[in-house]
C-alpha cells in the first residue's frame, strides 16, 4: 500500500467522525473574526465603578450650574462604554466646542466636548438672556464667547475633580480649545477611551457633554477603584453641608397660592351654556395652599400689607 499524506479538512473530517460531531456543528465554524486592532476591554466591574463615580458627579454638577446659572439644571448620564479614539471622535459633532484636558499628576489628557445646542443657550443666559431662544446657531465658537465660558468650565472641572477625588487626586486643566474633532491629535485612532455622555436640560433646551477618558488610566487605577467600592462611603460632614448651602442659597423658588377645588372634565366644560351656575363648594374661612415649586408646604390665608399682596401662612405641611 502506498503512503498518502492526508489533508487537514480530510484529518478534521476523521476526528468529526470519532466523536460524532457533524460538519454543521464544528466549533471552529462558529468562530468570529477578531480585529487586533480593537482596544483592550477593561473589566465590567470597572466600567460599573466609573458609573457610579460620574452619576455622583452628574448630581453633583446639577447644583452647581443651578446656582451659577440661576436656573433649574437637570444633568443625567446617559452612558459609559468604551471606544477606540476614533470611534469617539466620529461621534462628536462638528463644529463643536472641545477642550483638551491635562490630567495631573498623570501623563495623557482627555477630551471634554460641549454641543452647540447646550453652548449657545448657556452663553444667551450668561449675557442676560433666557436662554430660550429656537435660533439653532451652527457655528464655532468665537474666542470671545470661549472666555465667556470659561466659569462654566471651571465649575464642570472642579465638580469632575471632586468626583474623582475618593479613588486619586487628579487636577483637571484647560490645555486647548479645538471646535473640529479631526483636529484633534492628542491619542492615536486605535487606542482606547471611556466615554462618558451626560445630557444637561435647562428649562426646555437640553444637550450633550461628551468626556473621553483614556483607558491606560483607568487600568493604572484598577486597584484603587476596587479598594473605593469596597468600602461604605462616610456620611456628609458639616463642611460639605455648608458647601451645599452656599451653591442653592442664591436659587430662585416659585411660590403660587392656589384655591384648590372641584374639578370638571373637558366634556363637561364644553357643555357649559349661558347663565349656567358652577358650585365649587369653598368656604370663605378654609384655608389656601401655598405651593413651592409645585409641591404644597403651607396653608393660609391671602391678605395685604400696605400695597403688596401677602399670604399669611397657618399651618406648616410637615409631609410635603
Amino acid at each position: 500500500m502506498s503512503d498518502r499524506v492526508l489533508s487537514q479538512e480530510e484529518i478534521d473530517s476523521v476526528f468529526r467522525n470519532a466523536h460524532g460531531v457533524s460538519k454543521h456543528d464544528d466549533p471552529s465554524r462558529r468562530a468570529q473574526p477578531y480585529d487586533f486592532r480593537r482596544p483592550d476591554r477593561i473589566a465590567k466591574d470597572q466600567l460599573r465603578s466609573i458609573h457610579l463615580l460620574h452619576e455622583n458627579f452628574a448630581r453633583s454638577l446639577a447644583s452647581s450650574l443651578s446656582a451659577y446659572l440661576r436656573a433649574y439644571v437637570m444633568v443625567n448620564l446617559v452612558s459609559v462604554e468604551q471606544l477606540s479614539f476614533l470611534e469617539f471622535s466620529q461621534c462628536l459633532p462638528a463644529p463643536s466646542s472641545i477642550v483638551s484636558l491635562s490630567l495631573k499628576p498623570y501623563d495623557g489628557s482627555a477630551i471634554l466636548e460641549m454641543n452647540p445646542t447646550l453652548v449657545f443657550p448657556i452663553l444667551e443666559m450668561l449675557l442676560g438672556g433666557s436662554g430660550r431662544s429656537s435660533f439653532k446657531a451652527n457655528r464655532e465658537v468665537t474666542e470671545i464667547e470661549q472666555s465667556i465660558l470659561e466659569g462654566v468650565l471651571r465649575i464642570v472641572l472642579h465638580d469632575l475633580q471632586e468626583a474623582w477625588s475618593p479613588i486619586t487626586n487628579i487636577r483637571f486643566a484647560v490645555e486647548t480649545h479645538e471646535t473640529e474633532p479631526q483636529l484633534l491629535q492628542i491619542l492615536a485612532p486605535n487606542e482606547a477611551v471611556v466615554a462618558i455622555a451626560i445630557e444637561i436640560r435647562i428649562g426646555e433646551v437640553a444637550g450633550m457633554m461628551n468626556v473621553g477618558i483614556p483607558s491606560i488610566l483607568i487600568k493604572m487605577l484598577r486597584q484603587k477603584f476596587d479598594q473605593q467600592w469596597s468600602i461604605r462611603r462616610s456620611e456628609s460632614t458639616e463642611e460639605d453641608r455648608a458647601r451645599l448651602y452656599k451653591l442653592i442659597e442664591g436659587s430662585r423658588i416659585r411660590f403660587d397660592a392656589r384655591l384648590t377645588g372641584p374639578k370638571l372634565t373637558v366634556e363637561q366644560m364644553l357643555e357649559l351654556e349661558k347663565d349656567d351656575t358652577l358650585q365649587f363648594d369653598y368656604p370663605i374661612n378654609r384655608e389656601m395652599d401655598l405651593i413651592l415649586n409645585g409641591k404644597v408646604k403651607f396653608k393660609g390665608s391671602i391678605g395685604t400689607t400696605g400695597r403688596k399682596r401677602a399670604f399669611r401662612i397657618e399651618t406648616v405641611c410637615q409631609d410635603a
